[in-house]
């Protein structure tokens, strides 16, 4: 749900809009432009893997640059939000039917690599943002698996698991190629590239995973969670949308339209849990 930058493009494009109109610096610092792709910002999992604004300090600017500003900073604070539902339903109750096995290690995946890019960029809000969400977001998947243990076999490890591996693998060879010399700014644009992509298509398990099966239970799914994903993603697209950026707003229009579809199932079917029914009594098995 995430684009990972977009602290610095919030940011970033108001530092320009504001000098332009002769307004002092913003109040947050930027990451280094250089190291900034026009990539950065994907949906889909933008709602498990999120960025961070800081308010920005205008003293005069026309009325759609503040417009655009307050748009990009309300589209960042949803996004953080995002998570939190999910951690309560599932950490303090114990919930967790409906959710994608899949979809939640992929989570925690894109996280990592966000993660890891906002160090080798040296943006700490950013760093800061995911080292918090990743952590609500593991919390969740660590409620998964103790409360369902079939998924932590070694047959269904392999299935749901491989992507966040793989995920895993690029943010350390991104590192170790920082390390042995490769170019930070080049390292930082290539990772940051194919994790938004990733992102975007790390949206659709969690809803196939639910139309598909029409009689599966979605008591573990929080909709708190998904209306604030389909809040923060609307914000995105139109903070794209207004800034002319289209790998933004595609993106996190495609986020939008799997966070709406997954409401819909949930306000149709309901999230309540099912009551288990109780065996028949031998007398009335009896009777009958």
């Amino acid at each position: 749900m995430t684009p990972a930058t977009a602290m610095s493009e919030v940011t970033g494009r108001s530092r320009r809009i504001a000098f332009r109109h002769g307004s002092g610096p913003p109040m947050t610092p930027l990451a280094n432009p250089a190291v900034r792709s026009p990539t950065s910002a994907g949906a889909g999992v933008w709602l498990d893997s999120l960025p961070v604004a800081t308010p920005i300090a205008v003293h005069r600017t026309d009325p759609r640059s503040t417009m655009i500003a307050a748009l990009g900073s309300t589209a960042a604070a949803l996004s953080i939000t995002v998570v939190w539902p999910q951690v309560w339903l599932s950490c303090r109750h114990g919930r967790t039917l409906g959710l994608s096995p899949t979809g939640s290690w992929l989570a925690v995946g894109l996280n990592l690599c966000w993660l890891t890019f906002g160090l080798l960029v040296g943006d700490g809000p950013q760093i800061a943002t995911h080292a918090v969400v990743g952590a609500g977001n593991t919390a969740v998947l660590v409620a998964l698996l103790r409360a369902q243990p079939q998924l932590r076999t070694r047959q269904q490890l392999r299935r749901t698991a491989a992507g966040a591996a793989g995920l895993a693998a690029l943010a350390a060879g991104s590192v170790v190629a920082v390390v042995l010399g490769a170019a930070t700014a080049a390292v930082a644009a290539g990772l940051s590239a194919v994790v938004t992509l990733v992102g975007i298509v790390a949206a659709l398990p969690q809803l196939l995973g639910i139309l598909c099966d029409r009689t599966q239970d979605l008591s573990g799914m929080s909709p708190a969670r998904w209306y604030l994903g389909a809040g923060s993603c609307a914000s995105w697209t139109a903070y794209g949308w207004l800034l002319g950026q289209p790998t933004v707003w595609l993106s996190a229009g495609f986020g939008l339209v799997c966070a709406v579809a997954t409401c819909a199932v949930l306000w149709t079917r309901g999230t309540a849990p099912r009551a288990v029914p109780r065996p028949a009594s031998r007398a009335v098995l009896a009777a009958a």
